[in-house]
């Protein structure tokens, strides 16, 4: 079933939407996927954030004319399934996870930062911790100097309160 004009205008200026507030693209063909598995795929976008969409590939081109995904137009070849992520690594990790355990999910590429990424780069990408991961280690590595500090202040502490009780009992003996 094709789309009417208006149809393919609506579906346009709703992936440029989605173009405009994310930072990632990737590119995967999907030839050979069954309903089960696209819908399996789509679930699992749709917990991660990721916008998942096969379109027709005039219709990707006008919709990412203009924008830094532009980079990646040379892929749109072949029936593909576009995902697109607020998180820089979401697209690309679910894309990836689901490419390790789905042979025919075929990734193609994609871009960030306006830049085209090639399969390679899409799972370098891919392989990169989540946002939230990222936070977590920085964390600990503002912790890690803090808590050293105060470990090292309550050992001095510790010392001098001991170190007064033994005064005491060095000077009862030397008498």
């Amino acid at each position: 079933m094709s789309l009417n004009r208006n149809e393919k205008a609506a579906v346009v200026e709703e992936v440029i939407a989605q173009a405009a507030k994310s930072q990632t693209l990737t590119v995967a063909e999907y030839r050979g996927l069954t309903v089960a598995h696209l819908d399996a795929l789509r679930k699992v976008a749709r917990e991660k954030g990721v916008y998942l969409h096969v379109l027709k590939n005039t219709l990707a081109r006008r919709a990412v004319a203009g924008t830094p995904f532009e980079a990646a137009e040379s892929l749109f070849v072949g029936p593909l399934i576009y995902g697109f992520s607020e998180d820089a690594v979401a697209a690309a990790k679910v894309v990836s996870d689901f490419a390790k355990t789905n042979d025919k999910l075929v990734i193609k590429g994609g871009a960030y930062g306006g830049k085209a990424l090639d399969v390679d780069g899409v799972k370098a990408l891919a392989n990169v911790p989540s946002k939230e991961v990222l936070l977590a280690q920085l964390l600990g590595l503002l912790q890690t100097p803090i808590s050293g500090f105060a470990r090292v202040v309550a050992e001095v502490a510790k010392q001098k309160a001991g170190g007064a009780e033994e005064a005491p009992a060095a000077e009862a003996a030397v008498a």
